[in-house]
């Protein structure tokens, strides 16, 4: 049997949750498609992949732990991305994270204006597709990969050790 090296597959998590990152912050800043507070959420486990990855590359002896932390990671992201695909689909309600406005009272009409000419994005609402998919889709099947990449790169540690 083939055995893979574990920093190949770190290098391409690494690459898979760079790109994701890069292409969330074009979608939104150049296409001008606004994520709802989900989708915001849903990129943290991108950010602390990449911030994992790269401590693993200066610290290798702490490459088993750095496993189990991407692991833990992109099993959570899963589940946050179910979730925001049962919004999307009517499954579940929105709830408050969906809702959140600014608590503090405002005094001048300034204040009111500028809240009021903010865009809040319901997370029920898919503002952008690829291939017919949402967002959420495609990164609650990237998130499902991930895990059982990661989880079978840990089961065989031993054996794919370099």
């Amino acid at each position: 049997m083939f055995k893979y090296k574990v920093n190949y597959f770190l290098g391409f998590i690494f690459l898979v949750s760079l790109s994701s990152i890069v292409s969330a912050f074009y979608i939104e800043n150049v296409l001008g498609h606004q994520p709802c507070k989900l989708c915001l959420i849903e990129r943290i486990p991108y950010i602390l992949s990449v911030v994992i990855i790269i401590m693993n590359y200066f610290f290798e002896k702490n490459e088993k732990l750095s496993l189990i932390l991407l692991i833990i990671i992109f099993f959570i992201s899963l589940i946050i991305a179910i979730y925001h695909f049962g919004i999307e689909q009517g499954f579940f309600i929105e709830n408050s994270v969906c809702n959140l406005n600014s608590n503090t009272i405002t005094q001048s009409k300034e204040e009111l204006l500028k809240i009021l000419q903010q865009r809040n994005i319901s997370c029920k609402d898919v503002t952008f597709r690829i291939f017919g998919f949402s967002l959420t889709t495609i990164n609650m099947i990237i998130s499902l990969l991930l895990t059982i990449i990661l989880t079978k790169l840990f089961l065989n540690y031993e054996k794919n050790k370099k």
